[in-house]
């Protein structure tokens, strides 16, 4: 099939303002109508395991342009089509998760044997970058704005978890791979979910589940680090890791290496938050305990129970945080700054790709993969 500039395959077929065939001459054919399509890399973003994000912005016709996030399989695994067919995987995925809390996908292209997923390009920081600002200036995360913030991830989850396929079958997702690298926070106070690189989903994604471990072992739920079958709940588990790292300023699980964390997961006894950190109230600290239970009939059994018993808990007095409390916070805390650190290279795993559109990297030699695909993307 023949593609247009973008990415779009090249129809003949000519259509009349209904969206039919016309044979007519009054409708210009659909490659002509779509050939303006046309992205132009402006830097990179982040390099990970197994590909590239760049900052894009995306051209139309008579000078429109739209700035976007690009993912770039890395050329040496283009030909592996196992990864080709996961990746595609993930971009038919998503491209249907259409929430606030999720960060969107526009569009998935293939040009000169370079497959990308074109994304939506998020002003702020990842989970990690915002942790390390906050030890770096002293500064102390409210206990209401960190409920507040994985409440916005139990939003997103909720939605994903009951997205279904477009003949109404559900698609059983599991993101797998919730962690601060894989959620975003805008200046102006969103927060967002990213990086479905290793979730499943009936009949869109090549899964091993049972067979290999995938995501970061310090976030997994014990099932997962397991090695055994995962569904909604194994997500809560690794969001209520997230709150309690927000809570007390460490992952209780992180170990050594990857093989201790994955066992402290699966057998280091849950603690009493609420002697780390004496601002958790007694019914925060339920809400922690259950969501890390590993016994999957005492977690909370959906996203959509994990956030009412999170909201509730914020907002039962009255007023509470808001995606505005949430954005003064980080803009003071980053002091509007829009190129916070990088992380160093090299940093993801599992797989996956990382996306934030405000990482400044080292500008690469000419002859860089950047160098390669900017001639490519057209």
């Amino acid at each position: 099939m023949r593609l247009c500039p973008g990415g779009f395959p090249a129809y003949a077929a000519r259509l009349d303002p209904t969206g039919h065939r016309s044979h007519s001459g009054d409708v210009p054919e659909l490659s002509t109508i779509l050939s303006d399509l046309r992205y132009e890399i402006v830097r990179e973003i982040y390099e990970g395991g197994m590909g590239v994000v760049y900052e894009a912005k995306q051209h139309g016709t008579r000078g429109f342009a739209k700035r976007v996030a690009i993912k770039v399989i890395r050329e040496r695994f283009a030909s592996n089509p196992e990864f080709i067919e996961n990746f595609v995987g993930e971009a038919k995925l998503v491209a249907d998760l259409i929430h606030t809390n999720i960060v969107q996908t526009y569009h998935l292209g293939e040009s000169r044997g370079v497959c990308f997923i074109c994304m939506e390009l998020i002003r702020g920081v990842n989970l990690e970058q915002f942790l390390q600002r906050l030890t770096l200036c002293g500064r102390k995360l409210p206990v209401e704005l960190a409920v507040f913030m994985v409440s916005r991830i139990a939003r997103g989850l909720a939605y994903a978890h009951a997205k279904n396929h477009p003949d109404g079958t559900p698609l059983f997702l599991v993101h797998r791979d919730i962690s601060p690298k894989n959620i975003m926070i805008a200046f102006e106070g969103d927060v967002k979910v990213t990086d479905f690189g290793i979730a499943k989903a009936k009949g869109l994604l090549k899964d091993k589940e049972g067979e290999e471990v995938a995501g970061k072992p310090e976030y997994m739920s014990p099932e997962q680090a397991d090695f055994m079958i995962t569904d909604k709940r194994s997500d809560i588990f690794s969001s209520g890791i997230v709150l309690a790292q927000l809570l007390t300023g460490q992952n209780i699980f992180k170990g050594a290496t990857a093989e201790d964390s994955r066992q402290r997961v699966m057998h280091t006894p849950i603690p009493d938050f609420s002697r780390l950190n004496p601002e958790i109230e007694p019914k925060l600290n339920q809400i922690l305990q259950r969501s890390l239970s590993r016994d999957l009939a005492l977690r909370y059994q959906t996203a959509d129970e994990f956030l009412y018993e999170l909201e509730y808990f914020i907002y039962h007095r009255g007023y509470g945080p808001t995606n505005e409390t949430m954005g003064k916070f980080i803009r003071d805390l980053f002091k509007e700054e829009s190129t916070p650190p990088a992380p160093p290279a090299g940093t993801a795993t599992g797989g996956t790709m990382r996306m934030s559109g405000t990482i400044k990297v080292p500008k690469r030699k000419s002859t860089s993969l950047f160098d390669r695909i900017k001639s490519k993307i057209k």
